[in-house]
């Protein structure tokens, strides 16, 4: 490359070419509005810019946490039910100005209409091959059960779910414990016995429990055939 001097393009010689200088001008003029034609107008590219918020979703959401109808939404905003419905449908664009009244209704920021947070919801598959399967306690000589985390490797979830396996055991084996939140147990095969509150309860294939776990409570096998359960914990209610 030469960095002496830049080239100086120039027109062709009208006498030496095939086609008129005023020709070539026409043919760059014609090639702009073909362009054009094929671009999208500046309210396409606003409604695909804020496509990817998903706007109208989180209007909804809002609005069903909150269990307010459309008509009373437009009560508080001064906006029509009808063009509520169309911006929760993505049929309308929503203004700067209409976002902020309703964000003031639901006392949240611009910004919560603008973040990522929300968009992307929580979908993980946990395969069979994935799990581990843990004893009670590690170094307990007769582990009162064994337990595989269903819901391994999920980020952020609200619940924890196992699958339990209960050898039969003596009650008098079984350790008692307690933790907070609630617990939801359903025997799939085989006879489980729960002890909480110093009464034994005994549940079979389909029977299921569910149970304030910051009460004392134990359980274990009481066939002979292999009980297993699955088991779902929930951390306490704010």
């Amino acid at each position: 490359m030469n960095d002496s001097m830049p080239q100086v393009s120039t027109l062709p010689d009208a006498a030496n070419s095939d086609f008129s200088t005023t020709e070539i001008l026409d043919q760059d003029v014609s090639a702009d509005k073909d362009n054009l034609k094929g671009a999208e107008s500046s309210e396409e590219t606003i409604r695909r810019s804020l496509t990817r918020y998903d706007i109208g979703a989180k209007l909804r959401h809002l609005r069903l946490r909150k269990k307010i109808a459309l008509v009373d939404l437009g009560k508080h905003t001064g906006l029509s039910a009808s063009m509520l419905s169309q911006l929760e449908n993505g049929k309308l664009i929503p203004t700067l100005p209409t976002l902020a009244r309703i964000a003031m209704v639901f006392d949240v920021g611009l910004e919560h209409f603008f973040s990522d947070k929300g968009i992307q919801r929580v979908f993980s598959v946990v395969r069979a091959d994935e799990r581990l399967r843990f004893p009670e306690c590690p170094d307990s000589a007769i582990p009162g059960y064994f337990f595989e985390v269903l819901s391994f490797g999920v980020p952020d979830k609200s619940l924890n779910a196992y699958r339990a396996d209960f050898p039969r055991r003596n009650r008098r084996d079984a350790q008692e414990h307690c933790h907070e939140g609630s617990e939801f147990i359903h025997v799939l095969e085989g006879v489980l016995a729960i002890n909480y509150q110093s009464e034994e309860h005994l549940l079979y294939a389909g029977d299921s429990v569910y149970f304030d776990a910051s009460e004392a409570h134990s359980y274990c096998g009481h066939s002979d055939a292999p009980t297993s359960a699955i088991v779902i914990v929930l951390p306490p209610r704010l």
